[in-house]
């Protein structure tokens, strides 16, 4: 019988990167060397080489493919397990931007099966903390730049020119469509969801070098192609109100709807006739998921994986809870 499962992270280091991971991620991070820089925790992934291994219960040890290859819709829904097969449609990390991210791009799932036989990477992120005055790159300042204006500011290191400026504070949403020029700047953490895919292309990175002082690989050739011009940033940022005990949806796209819970004490979350997984992170506070009446704890930055086969889901704590599932339609 499935369960709630929790995975292992993978953390990463990252030129970015800080240290805020290895105090968030307990004895996940207990072994990692403290004068390193941490920039990713991938806590859900299928990726290749990167696929989370399952920390509880009876099925601890065993990866997420397997479990897909062996229960298969069970797991994950019918129709996603028709359509994704032994790879879970989701990736979801946790990052710690101690410097600004590369200026970057991904493609859609169109140029991305073309050119890498892979889905593209629409994704989206939840400030989990911020420093005063932080802020991030998402889209144009002018979404009526053209695509030769776009090259030359490229070839001319002035692409920050161009680029839209948003400060953040903690709790903002932002979604980010594959096409969408964006960075995350210094001095923000965030819970990041997207499609499983690891490409990037990087148009611009600060003209910083690593210890070795080697710049990074740009991807400005392959970039162009991929790059919606006209992103409506005002429409990325993704503006709720969350009342006590209330609820928000704040992303429902055709990879995944994102929804804020405020928890307080107790709440039935109704998934009834969602043929589907369900991941549940906590944000803030410490509560337990009951789903089927098998529980699993979450203390602030865990997340529990809900088996689509598991129907009556209840969540009792105090605290903010987002919840992400695929659902095709």
């Amino acid at each position: 019988m499935l369960y709630p499962l929790k995975f292992k992270p993978r953390i990463k280091e990252r030129i970015w990167g800080g240290s805020a991971i290895l105090r968030k991620r307990g004895k996940a991070a207990a072994r990692l060397a403290k004068d390193k820089l941490y920039g990713e925790s991938w806590d859900l992934s299928s990726v290749k080489g990167d696929i989370s291994v399952v920390s509880n219960g009876m099925l601890k040890g065993n990866n997420l493919s397997e479990l897909i290859e062996v229960y298969m819709g069970e797991l994950v829904g019918e129709e996603n397990f028709e359509r994704y097969g032994l790879e879970f449609p989701l990736l979801v990390k946790y990052l710690d931007c101690n410097d600004r991210l590369s200026v970057q791009v991904h493609p859609d799932d169109t140029l991305a099966e073309e050119r890498h036989g892979s889905f593209g990477k629409t994704e989206a992120w939840y400030v989990a903390e911020c420093k005063e005055g932080a802020a991030l790159y998402l889209g144009f300042k002018d979404r009526t730049i053209s695509r030769e204006e776009y090259i030359a500011a490229v070839a001319e290191s002035r692409l920050e020119e161009l680029l839209n400026k948003v400060e953040v504070k903690r709790g903002d949403v932002f979604f980010i469509p594959a096409g969408t020029v964006h960075a995350l700047g210094a001095g923000i953490e965030v819970v990041e969801v997207q499609q499983t895919s690891d490409i990037t292309y990087r148009i611009y990175d600060w003209d910083r070098v690593d210890s070795e002082g080697k710049s990074r690989e740009l991807h400005t050739a392959l970039a162009v192609d991929a790059i919606d011009f006209e992103a409506d940033a005002e429409e990325l940022h993704r503006r709720y109100e969350l009342s006590k005990g209330g609820e928000a949806k704040v992303i429902e796209s055709p990879y995944f709807t994102m929804t804020l819970h405020d928890v307080a004490e107790r709440k039935e979350l109704d998934r009834a006739g969602f043929d589907t997984f369900i991941i549940y992170i906590c944000l803030e506070g410490e509560m337990t998921i009951t789903a089927d009446g098998i529980a699993e704890s979450l203390a602030e930055g865990e997340l529990v994986l809900v088996p689509a086969e598991l129907n009556e889901v209840v969540v009792e704590g105090c605290g903010r809870l987002m919840e992400v599932y695929t659902l095709n339609k």
